[in-house]
């Protein structure tokens, strides 16, 4: 393989792998506060230990987030200097916005969670779960604008050869950026929720911490249905952007080859690249519909971009179609357990609970299709339009070098997940310290027998019997 194609798979891992941790980040500071928020109310030992539980969980996947996060910028100088060369002007900003204004925020914040428990007021502790969590908005917000830009730059001039802002406005909120941040926060959220609710489930079904897990699982049902609920309403509103600003992307997404109204959408199939249509269960006219307002709206097709300027049809399509079926499932399985909560029956239900469990790193799944298609959607264009992913590589970096340091960055990162994957077990089997519980999470007994006067009653009763 030639230094481009390494490049780009280099790149790809790393920043999929990057973005592993970023989501439970961002879903998993929601609870922290929802947390701390409940502890401040009632005061109980039970809930300071649940806020302190999601917090150590959360800083373990905070720093392994920012350690992979440093490869990607090192990345833009070393295999991608022609592009770093033409978009320096346009990324600086916002990556040194990022540093200053949300990682300081977040980290000295979360610091305090960490540290100051006894150290500051209760409301001040409280207030700092809400900057831990803001920082933790405002820097994807910022690396977002910096990536929107590249799939719809605007507010920029070309001069000798590079990308200079003449207005700062329009650079930060070209016309992917809202959509785009609106369309991965709610990804993290329902991330973070899966992650909640699949640890709740683990430990009902282990009968540990059950008071902490009934409890967290509701708050993650409620947040994981709300947040995929919201989904489909900013995926719209991303879709049409999409279908303005980048057509070949959108056209690639559905397999539509040929321009006019009445365009099809696929809920499952397979393009066939050769006879230029689409395989499988195809609604009529409802891409029309959804983008137009109209079945007779027109949806511009690939025929109308030179072979050379289309992206690859047949992964686009799949990975996109896959983020959405699996936006449809999540939605379904939040509404289940709410159902069999209304019904009473959610704590007892095993399968349910199992189910759960196993699902809980499918959010991660769709957000790394996602984010396939969106950014393989984009080719061959690395800044849409203006410079080609080919041309953008670093000329006096050759493969085999690419290839050594790809080999290095998957040793690196094994070794970082199997750490982050034995802390975080370890977390998760010590569980939320609960006072009146033993290490497994049961309730420990007394001199006096068990801490719970409930099973007391129940003891008493079976004895009686």
């Amino acid at each position: 393989m030639d230094a481009v194609v390494l490049s780009r798979i280099q790149f790809a891992f790393t920043v999929g792998y990057h973005f592993l941790f970023v989501p439970l980040s961002l879903g998993t500071s929601l609870f922290i506060v929802a947390a701390e928020r409940r502890y401040r109310r009632t005061g109980l030992p039970g809930d300071r230990a649940a806020a302190d539980f999601w917090i150590r969980l959360f800083t373990t996947t905070f720093a392994i987030g920012v350690a992979t996060g440093l490869t990607l910028e090192f990345a833009f100088g070393t295999n991608w200097a022609t592009y770093s060369r033409f978009v320096g002007d346009i990324f600086g900003a916002p990556l040194a916005a990022e540093a200053l204004f949300s990682f300081f925020l977040e980290s000295t914040f979360l610091g305090v969670l960490l540290f100051g428990r006894s150290r500051v007021s209760g409301r001040f502790y409280y207030v700092s779960t809400w900057l831990v969590a803001l920082g933790a908005h405002l820097s994807a917000l910022w690396i977002i604008i910096a990536g929107s830009w590249m799939h719809t730059p605007a507010g920029y001039e070309v001069i000798d050869g590079r990308a200079v802002i003449t207005d700062v406005a329009a650079a930060f909120l070209n016309p992917s950026v809202l959509p785009r941040y609106f369309h991965t926060v709610l990804g993290t959220w329902v991330a973070g929720a899966f992650f909640v609710a699949g640890l709740s489930a683990w430990y009902l079904l282990k009968g540990r911490h059950v008071e902490f897990a009934r409890r967290w699982l509701r708050v993650a049902l409620v947040v994981g249905l709300g947040a995929a609920l919201s989904m489909p309403v900013v995926g719209h509103w991303h879709a049409v952007q999409v279908a303005e600003t980048q057509p070949a992307k959108m056209a690639a997404f559905e397999g539509i080859y040929s321009t006019g109204g009445n365009a099809g959408m696929a809920l499952v199939g397979w393009v066939d690249t050769e006879a230029e249509e689409v395989r499988g269960l195809v609604v009529p006219s409802l891409l029309s519909l959804l983008i137009g307002g109209s079945p007779d709206a027109e949806v511009v097709g690939l025929r109308d971009f030179a072979p050379a300027d289309r992206p690859p049809v047949q992964l686009t399509f799949q990975t996109y179609h896959l983020m959405v079926s699996l936006g449809v499932y999540f939605v379904a399985l939040m509404l289940l357990g709410l159902i069999l909560w209304r019904r009473g029956t959610l704590d007892g239900h095993r399968v349910f609970q199992k189910v759960v469990v196993w699902s809980a790193p499918l959010p991660i799944l769709a957000i790394q299709v996602g984010w396939a298609a969106a950014e393989v959607g984009r080719q061959p264009w690395i800044v849409y339009g203006e410079l080609r992913t080919v041309d953008a590589v670093s000329a006096v970096v050759p493969a085999s070098q690419v290839a050594t340091s790809l080999a290095l960055f998957g040793a690196v990162y094994a070794l970082l997940f199997v750490a982050w994957l034995r802390i975080v077990i370890s977390l998760v089997r010590r569980g939320p310290e609960e006072p009146g519980h033993d290490a497994e999470g049961h309730v420990a007994a007394t001199a006096g027998g068990s801490a719970d006067p409930v099973h007391d009653t129940l003891d008493a009763r079976a004895e009686g019997a």
